[in-house]
């Protein structure tokens, strides 16, 4: 299933797009794009749609239970424009959107489709749901110079934090239920990390919805949507355990030769496993047990 283009793709594609919860991986470069068009299959999504450069090649597997779309994700608003474009075609449709060597993880995925899941979430008049973007990197760089490594993989297990997101059009005063979130490498490693990067907060998850847009900081034009919970109790949230920072300080000419290695006092292996993430306070069930 191979398209030129995301237009072509929408176009003769309804089907796909009239039954989610669907996934959409952004691929920028060709780091994991294997491994994390496979494990969105695994989580259950109906449709897993893979927005890529041409010139990348994908096994015979995922050629046949993957939407491949000609991408070029170099150009400006990118990310936008693909999402956005999938909103209109997609009403009313569970979305979620992530980058290559990104891998998402929600209480009790082990056992739990994300079907299940966002059943619930729906259930409790949730339209979107927040997800920590958590630092994945190898503890070994010599070895893997891109920070890139499945098998070294190691996260922060401290050393976050949220501040309120002022309100501009209210002087700058908090806006209900939306904390902006920091920590990670782009908190470590903030002087070379624009400051419009530094946060760790994405809505990944969302119900496509009339008029609604994706804006380039990863926050809707609903501010529903962009709420860490409802006003009644907490909801889940779940984590995107992400390789692309530690890809980008270690490739990007103006950080790559201050960075000898990541680790320091409180890096931990990390387990691939929900458990490990509930037990750090990364992300929680909320009222789903």
């Amino acid at each position: 299933m191979h398209y030129t283009s995301l237009t072509q793709f929408i176009s003769d594609q309804n089907a796909a797009l009239a039954k989610g919860p669907i996934a959409v991986v952004l691929v920028e470069d060709d780091v994991e794009i294997n491994t994390t068009l496979r494990h969105n299959l695994q989580l259950g999504f109906k449709h897993v749609i893979a927005l890529m450069p041409a010139q990348f090649t994908l096994p015979r597997d995922l050629q046949e239970t993957v939407h491949r779309v000609d991408y070029n994700m170099s150009r400006e608003a990118a990310t936008e424009d693909a999402i956005n474009a999938l909103i209109a075609a997609a009403p009313d449709q569970w979305i979620y959107y992530c980058y290559n060597a990104e891998y998402l993880f929600y209480p009790f995925c082990e056992t739990r489709a994300v079907t299940e899941m966002l059943a619930f979430h729906t259930e409790e008049r949730r339209a979107a749901m927040l997800t920590y973007i958590i630092d994945l990197y190898s503890d070994d760089l010599e070895q893997h110079p891109d920070a890139v490594s499945l098998d070294r993989a190691h996260l922060d297990r401290s050393g976050y934090y949220a501040l309120a997101r002022p309100d501009q059009t209210k002087d700058g005063h908090p806006k209900e239920r939306q904390l902006d979130f920091y920590g990670g490498l782009r908190w470590r490693y903030e002087e070379h990390v624009p400051p419009a990067r530094r946060k760790i907060d994405r809505i990944a998850l969302f119900r496509a919805a009339p008029g609604l847009k994706l804006r380039e900081d990863h926050t809707f034009s609903h501010e529903e949507y962009n709420t860490y919970a409802c006003p009644w109790h907490h909801n889940i949230t779940a984590t995107i355990c992400s390789f692309r920072t530690a890809k980008a300080l270690k490739t990007n000419p103006g950080s790559r030769y201050d960075i000898d290695t990541f680790k320091w006092h409180n890096s931990a292996p990390f387990e691939w496993h929900s458990r490990q993430l509930l037990d750090l306070g990364l992300m929680e069930p909320g009222q789903w047990f």
